[in-house]
């Protein structure tokens, strides 16, 4: 449900910023009570856009360049307006969606929209536009008004964020500025009762936490309601949609582009069950040229996460696709590694008898251990 009159501000339309006026500024929100009042208290359910991913307040979107960013970003917002699947697979209520396409022409849109409706009418409920003004310089008020003529708005997603965010206050750290500038998006969300999308980009290094590959500082997903990072190895088709905020749940799931529908799908099962071959065909190609690789040099060198190289080498141990060795570093099955010394053959267990029955206590036994062949290795 929409922010009650309470503590909303109405706005007049109008056709540039300057032409809103204030009509209606209420009480402030309460902000403190007491324990035994606040137990009291009754509270609606969030209010999703895409049950389970897009919850009212503002989600971050990051992905690298050209990993499909726009293209699921469109795809929900028809999904949503329309009130069909999200992602081919979650059933979503429709309603008014805004979409800010603002590194898009008219004609890339139209094009982008006829690949993933497939003939389908476009919905009436979805409202695109190619420029908004800075938060700075009134864009606010201009999505505001536009959710005020759309009062059972369900989504606003704004791609990308750098072109809205407008110029640092002045005085401020980078940290203070990034979170500034989430809180400006959060007020509009907050006051709407509206799921707010920024897309973003991530840094060009990688981490094990999808968290940290957030371009900017943490003042970013620290301001954020829900943060979702989205990776797709360069080629491949499948990709992780990684998931985590303050009303949804942490997760990961797979996702699936068909290139000709222009559409990203939801896949059932984690997300390896997917990547698994590829991932799997990476790990050995590196291998392969690079034996007595540890994982996390598997994952530098293949672009892979550390954590699916890990999990996965381990599988591809007990399948019997890698050795590893006590190191932790692997290799093909049949290969040794150069300079290393075999292993010790193991002494077969033989029954106890008369004559070696005194084995246990260090006597020699019928059969000797064989010799450890190798060579003395030079100093480095």
């Amino acid at each position: 449900m929409n922010a009650p009159p309470s503590h909303r501000l109405r706005l007049v339309s109008g056709d540039t910023p300057g032409d809103a006026r204030e009509v209606e500024q209420a009480a402030p929100l309460r902000t403190a009570w007491t324990a035994l009042d606040l137990m009291a208290m009754i509270f609606p359910e969030p209010r999703w856009a895409v049950p389970g991913l897009l919850a009212e307040g503002v989600s971050l979107f990051a992905g690298p360049p050209k990993v499909g960013k726009s293209w699921l970003s469109l795809g929900l917002g028809l999904a949503v307006a329309a009130g069909s699947k999200a992602l081919g697979a979650i059933d979503v209520q429709p309603g008014p969606v805004l979409y800010l396409a603002l590194e898009d022409t008219p004609r890339r849109l139209q094009s982008r929209m006829r690949k993933i409706l497939g003939g389908q009418p476009a919905p009436e409920g979805l409202t695109l536009a190619t420029s908004c003004p800075t938060l700075s310089q009134g864009g606010d008020e201009s999505i505001g008004r536009w959710m005020e003529r759309n009062p059972t708005a369900r989504m606003v997603i704004i791609d990308v964020f750098a072109k809205i965010r407008g110029t640092t206050p002045p005085g401020l750290s980078a940290y203070d500025a990034d979170y500034h500038a989430m809180s400006q998006v959060k007020r509009l969300a907050d006051t709407y009762g509206v799921a707010v999308v920024l897309v973003h980009h991530v840094r060009k290094m990688g981490s094990d936490d999808f968290l940290n590959e957030v371009s900017g500082t943490n003042g970013l997903a620290g301001a954020a309601d829900a943060t979702l990072v989205l990776k797709r190895p360069r080629g491949q088709a499948d990709g992780v949609l990684h998931v985590t905020g303050r009303d949804v749940d942490e997760s990961e799931y797979a996702l699936s582009f068909d290139p000709n529908a222009g559409a990203w799908h939801l896949l059932d099962g984690a997300p390896e069950d997917h990547a698994l071959s590829d991932t799997r065909a990476a790990i050995l190609r590196h291998v392969r040229q690079h034996p007595d690789s540890p994982p996390k040099v598997i994952a530098e060198g293949t672009g892979l996460g550390y954590d699916n190289v890990k999990k996965t080498c381990q599988r591809m141990a007990s399948d019997g696709q890698l050795r590893v060795d006590a190191a932790g570093r692997y290799r093909l099955p049949g290969t040794e590694s150069a300079g290393r010394v075999p292993a010790v053959p193991s002494v077969p267990a033989y029954g106890l008898t008369s004559i070696n029955a005194t084995d246990h206590e260090g006597h020699l036994s019928q059969h000797g251990v064989p010799a450890v062949p190798g060579e003395e290795r030079q100093p480095s």
